[in-house]
């Protein structure tokens, strides 16, 4: 693999619009495409990891998915980004992450630019969240 690539999901018009942002304001080599429109066998991903979160896989194969995929893209990137990318990275910040990324994708049809379409499939709110909808353990 010859660059990075950065994975969101293209049929959410909240994640469509976060990655437009990347594209208009995060000076990145990477890839910013929607799963659905690559070939995920190729980057070792699954539709079911690509529902669930946005994935980085690097130029090295090295992968990362939500925050983790976030920092490695603002790794990636001009100076004022990579220094916000090492501060996701910090542990303390990693640690309150990922809970705030998984209330972002519980709640994304609800926030900004967000429509009935960027709810998570039922199968993956329950991989995430389980049948009652309260977050399961690990990262």
């Amino acid at each position: 693999m010859e660059t990075s690539t950065f994975v969101y999901d293209g049929d959410c018009a909240f994640c469509t619009t976060c990655a437009e942002f990347i594209e208009r304001r995060i000076p990145t080599t990477a890839r910013v495409v929607p799963w659905q429109f690559t070939d995920l066998d190729a980057l070792g991903l699954t539709v079911a990891e690509c529902e669930e979160a946005v994935q980085w896989v690097g130029a090295d194969g090295a992968r990362a998915a939500g925050p983790d995929a976030i920092a490695k893209l603002l790794a990636d990137s001009g100076l004022v980004w990579r220094i916000a990318g090492a501060g996701l990275r910090f542990p303390p910040v990693r640690a309150g992450a990922w809970p705030v990324y998984r209330w972002v994708a519980r709640n994304r049809h609800r926030l900004p630019g967000g429509t009935a379409a960027c709810a998570l499939p039922q199968e993956a709110r329950e991989r995430l969240y389980g049948p009652a909808g309260r977050p399961t353990t690990g990262a």
